[in-house]
């Protein structure tokens, strides 16, 4: 019956100068014109800009940036008005309120990375740990980039558990340096010798794990 979101409707007082704001300054590009209205490509959805004689229903939209700083200031310095400052949200998002020139919201935001949550994420364990073994485990998850950690941290806690399995133990501290390792395909495995050398472990003692 319904085929999907196709256009966000934007009531605007002033065409051009809508335009250059949502076109010129966010970088929408334009796609379509006719009496009274202008379509931009905002790469999902439409951004139709409506010319109206009052604004009596504005609208919220949040556009995803690199670095919400940057996009706040550029908003303020062309015209745009501050509604709310930088703010980190529960939902871990680093986000700001601006105005456009008539009085729709613009949310620019981006997600945090785990390096500035502030917290350690929970391991996604199933089974009994040690705890000795899962402060090693996110010792040693600090070292892979945060963009990847989330990733890492399910796919290797699987693994380090499969190992303790096979043992029908708890995870213990070597379970987690086996299961490390040999989540980690065999071509890249030397990029874990420092990350276990700074956790104060001898890769030369799991040179079967290496090999495997």
């Amino acid at each position: 019956m319904f085929f999907g979101v196709t256009h966000v409707d934007v009531p605007v007082c002033d065409l051009a100068r809508s335009e250059e704001f949502w076109g010129k300054l966010i970088g929408l590009q334009k796609i379509k014109h006719g009496e009274g209205f202008i379509d931009l490509d905002s790469g999902s959805v439409i951004l139709r800009l409506i010319h109206v004689n009052q604004i009596t229903r504005p609208v919220t939209l949040r556009v995803s940036v690199p670095d919400v700083k940057v996009a706040f200031d550029k908003l303020i310095g062309s015209g745009g008005r501050a509604l709310y400052e930088i703010q980190r949200t529960p939902a871990l998002e680093l986000e700001a309120h601006v105005a456009d020139p008539d009085g729709n919201s613009v949310v620019v935001w981006r997600e945090l990375n785990e390096d500035e949550y502030g917290f350690v994420p929970e391991l996604p364990k199933q089974g009994e740990w040690h705890s000795d073994a899962e402060e090693l485990f996110n010792e040693l998850l600090k070292y892979v980039p945060a963009l990847f950690r989330a990733m890492a941290r399910r796919k290797v806690t699987k693994i380090i558990e499969e190992v303790a399995g096979y043992d029908h133990s708890p995870v213990t501290r070597q379970h987690v340096i086996r299961g490390y390792i040999l989540a980690s395909a065999k071509i890249k495995r030397d990029r874990l010798i420092e990350p276990l050398k700074m956790c104060g472990i001898d890769p030369e003692n799991y040179k079967e794990e290496f090999d495997a």
